[in-house]
């Protein structure tokens, strides 16, 4: 029985190439879940494989900016020369139906996410090592040496970025982490915080005093 009838927001980021994406996909993958994934929009080129709507919506830059000043977005931010950003509305909705909406970002992001939802599940994913961060940047052959470089500085610092968050769940197995952060959801439901309210209104007493 769920003692908050209002879904999760969680946020599962860390430095590009650390294996977010397939985490992700093997934590949707488990059985019994109540998760829906957050679609971003995002101003780079569509990768091959990927689907407009389902991996992201992929819009022009000046439509993206438009959005900017609109202020639609939960978070938004710009790496290498394309912008990434998560619509507020439609997360908004989900969480009120009492879905557990799972955010999939870069750690600016996230960053942003937390101040704008305190209450939010912040996940920071990490590599076993750096040099297993570099391994899995260079086999994606998607991008330059050039560009697998510059990410690799910019997980440098971000790897300092991690006092921010909640929990740290190194990515050493994808079914392992996957599993520690289905832990961490159940667990989050328990917190008092987040229950106690319901508690007492099932028993019938009040929580003043």
């Amino acid at each position: 029985m769920k003692l908050n009838d209002r879904g999760l927001l969680i946020v599962i980021s860390g430095p590009s190439g650390v294996g977010k994406g397939t985490v992700r996909k093997a934590l949707f993958d488990m059985k019994g879940h109540n998760l829906t994934y957050s679609v971003s929009m995002t101003t780079r080129k569509m990768r091959p494989g990927e689907v407009d709507g389902k991996d992201y919506y992929f819009v022009s830059k000046e439509e993206f900016e438009q959005r900017i000043k609109d202020d639609k977005f939960l978070e938004h931010a710009e790496f290498v020369g394309n912008y990434y950003g998560t619509p507020f509305d439609k997360v908004n909705e989900r969480l009120e139906e009492g879905q557990e909406v799972v955010l999939e970002i870069e750690v600016n992001g996230a960053l942003q996410v937390k101040k704008k939802v305190p209450d939010c599940v912040m996940i920071f994913i990490v590599p076993p090592s750096k040099e297993a961060l570099y391994a899995r940047l260079k086999k994606r052959g998607t991008e330059s040496e050039e560009v697998i470089m510059e990410r690799i500085n910019k997980a440098n610092r971000e790897f300092k970025s991690a006092k921010y968050y909640d929990y740290i769940v190194v990515n050493d197995e994808v079914n392992n982490a996957a599993d520690r952060i289905m832990a961490i959801i159940r667990a989050e439901h328990a917190k008092t915080e987040r229950s106690i309210h319901k508690y007492y209104e099932l028993i019938g007493e009040s929580d003043e005093n």
